[in-house]
């Protein structure tokens, strides 16, 4: 289950439309040289929030450090110096300030396509593998229950010999208190195993929070049924349009990410080991499950519409039907009644007493007649 981070940082948070789940201006970067950094998000905090997790089998530290927009940071002054024993994971929180970004920098060669990448959060998920490094980069999704909508927030991992950087856009909340709780037992398989270890375990969890959401458009396309089918109205219609553009949404951040973890797993790198090799394509495996769920909701969201408009056609026909029906019953009453309307001076039946009450009689004869001849057609 989904574990959700109090923070009490302010963040300036836009309200999204569907159409700019999937299209995020970037214009600030319009014109600029690759490799400038410069921020391009939706989130800008107070601060920059700093875990760092530095262990072995034996032992661990933990440190948390918050980074006013007005300090100042330095690796060499804020992060523990590794020996060969130990390992560690740094979870940030905040791509606002592109000084940090460059600062990491220093772990990977000060490659500024990676940390353009990482400051820009409109990314596609991808996998990079450099010398000494492989730089990751993915949505993780969450449900607001609020808004009744998937939230996505950009994370990027850089996994090294002996350290995993992983670096969120910086909305509130994470899915990662497993992993930590993890690291602070005694004895945890993580701490016993690799770093590519700890990255496995880091994107576990982030799918295994894709199935909750994909439950809840499940859940989502349940309720809507029902309204289909008991009383649908032009709202109804208007939710599965929206249903759909979110399952559309998180296609789009699951798809590409199917080929980032084949390209993991498949490549000859001495950062991911032989016996993690496995747990990869576990990942792959269930990104597929995911996959070909979404692809199975996305198609019952559409037969949702067809049957939508189906009903509505349904509806139409039986009104016109009902019309048609009326009007036809009325055409020869109609005509009747035309004709006694001319007023000529000698027509039949004008100067009789019981001619008006024979011709209402005749005439609601014809009506009821028309009735049954239809009912025994079987056109009512």
């Amino acid at each position: 289950m989904k574990n959700i981070k109090k923070k009490s940082d302010k963040k300036v948070k836009k309200k999204k439309t569907n159409l700019q789940k999937f299209i995020r201006k970037s214009t600030d970067k319009v014109g600029l040289p690759p490799g400038t950094l410069v921020h391009v998000g939706r989130y800008k905090l107070d601060k920059v929030g700093i875990e760092i997790f530095n262990y072995n089998k034996d032992s661990l530290i933990e440190k948390k450090i918050d980074i006013l927009n007005t300090e100042e940071f330095s690796v060499d002054k804020y992060f523990p110096t590794l020996v060969n024993s130990n390992l560690m994971w740094v979870n940030m929180e905040g791509v606002h300030r592109s000084d940090i970004i460059r600062e990491l920098g220093k772990f990977i060669d000060h490659n500024m396509l990676v940390l353009e990448d990482i400051l820009n959060t409109t990314q596609r998920a991808k996998a990079e593998i450099y010398d000494g490094y492989i730089f990751l980069v993915l949505k993780m999704l969450s449900y607001n229950e609020n808004n009744d909508e998937v939230e996505d927030e950009q994370v990027s991992f850089i996994l090294g010999k002996n350290f995993v950087f992983s670096i969120q856009e910086g909305k509130e909340g994470d899915v990662f208190n497993p992993i930590r709780d993890i690291l602070r037992k005694e004895n945890s398989v993580i701490r016993k195993n690799s770093s590519d270890f700890l990255l496995y375990f880091l994107l576990d969890v982030i799918i295994d929070n894709y199935f909750i959401i994909i439950e809840k458009l499940g859940e989502k396309i349940e309720i809507l049924e029902d309204e289909l089918i008991n009383k649908p109205t032009s709202i109804t219609l208007n939710k599965i349009y929206s249903l759909r553009r979110e399952i559309l949404f998180v296609r789009k951040c699951v798809w590409p990410l199917r080929e980032a973890i084949t390209a993991i797993s498949r490549d000859e790198t001495l950062l991911i080991h032989k016996k993690t090799e496995g747990y990869f394509r576990n990942i792959y495996d269930h990104l597929l499950q995911i996959a070909d769920t979404i692809e199975t909701l996305r198609d019952m969201v559409t037969v949702m519409s067809e049957i939508y408009m189906s009903h509505l056609n349904t509806k139409m026909n039986e009104v016109m039907k009902v019309l048609t029906l009326i009007g036809t019953i009325f055409i020869p009453l109609t005509f009747i009644a035309g004709v006694y309307g001319m007023n000529f001076e000698y027509m039949p039946e004008l100067k009789s007493p019981y001619g008006y009450p024979v011709a209402l009689i005749g005439m609601s004869f014809i009506g009821l007649f028309m009735l049954v001849f239809f009912k025994l057609k079987k056109w009512i």
